[in-house]
């Protein structure tokens, strides 16, 4: 069965290329386009006639990361009797079967094939060895594998790492960099229990004729990762894409399974806990105003493969999902903020997301009120350590904050006072402070330097005030006519405001990595976090292997009993 559809070659077929604030404009067939689909067909070609050969292949945690795991991967062909073998070492195997998941890309109208195996009854702090195959796996004789260490049980120390906006290798994609490969084997050097991918982990639908083979370069490129340790996801707005899914996440649900919300919303936001701390992803497509996920620029209508039976998205048309859960994301979050705050073996919140609250990024996107309103004061009222996102391509610190200055913003339009619900630095917050208490407010990381081929976003200038600025959304922000007749564009944020909260930024690399150690501390005593962020010196320049040290914090506070 050939994976490669003719819309790919039509004369409809349209090349993506992508602003820095983000916004999606489609022109005609291109040799960007024309580059990127014969790149992937002698791919193909190479292997052969698709079968069910296992790849793309990555770990998740389950429910409960000490006895759960989760084996994920794709193949080109609808896979006969998919399975995963496991076991410790020396140990008979358990076979356990592939469920397969599948979706119809909504674009090019190619079949995806996914599968998932869920290994139960693990042993904590335990190395597990396990193999990939199929009946049709062309590798069957020396099927694929690797192997993981599930989460130690009770207080324990451990390490993970954290970035979005990785992207993939394969420069024939809008917005990918050699620098994803250096990134994922970044995670590699550091050896971390786990790591947290904060969104925009593609960027498939800014290639929309091309998404599964997008999808498909990202998978193969983690897979040497994320095929020995969980790789934990949270959607961003480039996993929202045209036609494929009531939110357009199709094609990210498909390939993750995740712990279970309990709601209908499934695999797009979670909780998990590893030793005392409590991890929470969420998905802010759902709360911010900044409308930046597909979105057709013209002049032309990007047309679907007629096979899809999907219309023509005519320019100007953006897939707009602010407000999708009615709330229940938000519910849950409370009821899941509040249970920890009842649970004395929780020492520690981390929460992940894509897009950002505190942000001075001045080229990226910025800050959203959406995200300070229904957010920030649960995390203030349950006491929410960190908050790590992407989404800008930096690395940005903020002080601990807690609550909010009201009417310190400034319409942009205008120059009117506006309330932009300003967060709070906590008092002391010394300039060169390495050490923080959090339990007196919350900080807030920016980690979009995964591997995209964005450069450094530059931060806000000095407006006089001796601070720098912060653009921030502060209302609903639909397409805007531009000033090119029959093309359109996004509205940029509407307004700015001093950023006081703002300690560290990074302003000679957009790429990098975080590394965070988890010390439990003793019964009676204090707990730490120690966060070393490693950034890629050149990397915007030229793509390196050469992560150094920019900065290490520790956080540091009472341990619960």
């Amino acid at each position: 069965m050939s994976n490669r559809k003719t819309a790919d070659t039509s004369p409809s077929d349209q090349a993506a290329t992508v602003s820095r604030r983000g916004f999606l404009k489609l022109a005609g067939a291109s040799s960007l386009a024309t580059a990127a689909g014969s790149l992937s067909s002698m791919a193909r070609a190479a292997n052969g006639t698709p079968d069910g050969t296992p790849e793309q292949i990555h770990l998740t945690w389950g429910n409960d990361p000490t006895r759960e795991v989760t084996v994920s991967w794709a193949s080109l062909a609808q896979a006969v009797k998919p399975q995963v073998r496991f076991g410790r070492t020396g140990e008979t195997k358990t076979t356990v079967p592939g469920v397969q998941s599948t979706y119809t890309d909504g674009l090019n109208g190619e079949v995806v094939f996914t599968y998932h195996a869920r290994l139960h009854g693990l042993m904590g702090d335990t190395h597990y060895e396990y193999e990939v195959s199929a009946d049709n796996d062309s590798n069957a004789a020396q099927p694929f594998t690797a192997s993981f260490r599930t989460a130690p049980r009770g207080r324990a120390p451990f390490r993970w790492t954290s970035y979005g906006d990785l992207a993939t290798p394969n420069t024939g994609w809008v917005l990918s960099s050699p620098q994803s490969r250096f990134a994922v084997h970044a995670v590699e050097r550091f050896e971390p229990l786990f790591h947290l991918l904060n969104g925009d982990l593609c960027y498939a639908n800014l290639n929309p004729t091309h998404q599964p083979d997008v999808w498909r370069d990202f998978g193969n490129n983690c897979q040497t990762s994320a095929a020995k340790r969980p790789w934990m996801p949270c959607p961003g707005n480039h996993e929202v894409e045209f036609h494929n899914g009531e939110q357009g996440l199709s094609s990210y649900l498909a390939r993750y399974t995740l712990p279970e919300n309990h709601t209908r919303f499934q695999g797009r936001w979670y909780s998990f806990r590893v030793s005392s701390v409590l991890f929470i992803s969420l998905d802010a497509d759902d709360v911010v105003y900044q409308d930046a996920a597909a979105f057709v620029a013209g002049p032309n209508p990007l047309v679907p493969a007629a096979s899809t039976g999907n219309p023509p998205i005519q320019p100007g048309t953006s897939f707009y999902i602010r407000g999708y859960s009615g709330g229940e994301q938000t519910r849950w979050l409370e009821k899941t903020l509040r249970h920890a705050a009842e649970e004395d073996e929780v020492d520690w919140i981390v929460v992940q997301m894509h897009q950002d609250a505190l942000s001075s990024s001045k080229t990226g996107n910025g800050s959203d009120k959406g995200i300070r309103e229904a957010w920030l004061p649960l995390f203030d009222r349950y006491g929410v350590d960190l908050v790590l996102c992407g989404h800008d391509h930096d690395y940005e610190r903020s002080y601990p904050v807690r609550g909010c200055n009201h009417n310190k913003g400034t319409d942009i339009a205008t120059g009117r006072v506006v309330d932009t619900l300003q967060p709070r630095p906590v008092a002391p917050a010394a300039a060169g402070a390495t050490s923080f208490d959090t339990s007196h407010g919350t900080i807030h990381l920016i980690l979009g330097g995964g591997g995209t081929s964005a450069p450094l976003d530059v931060y806000g200038v000095d407006l006089g005030t001796g601070l720098p600025q912060a653009r921030i959304f502060t209302r609903p922000n639909r397409p805007a006519p531009g000033a090119t007749a029959g093309t359109f564009a996004r509205a940029s944020a509407d307004a700015v405001e001093d950023a006081i909260w703002s300690a560290q930024r990074d302003t000679g690399t957009g790429y990098g990595i975080a590394v965070f150690d988890h010390d439990p501390g003793q019964p009676g005593g204090h707990t730490t976090i120690t966060m070393n962020y490693y950034h890629a010196p050149g990397a915007d320049q030229t793509p390196t292997q050469n992560y150094e040290l920019f900065e290490t914090i520790e956080l540091k506070k009472k341990r619960r009993e």
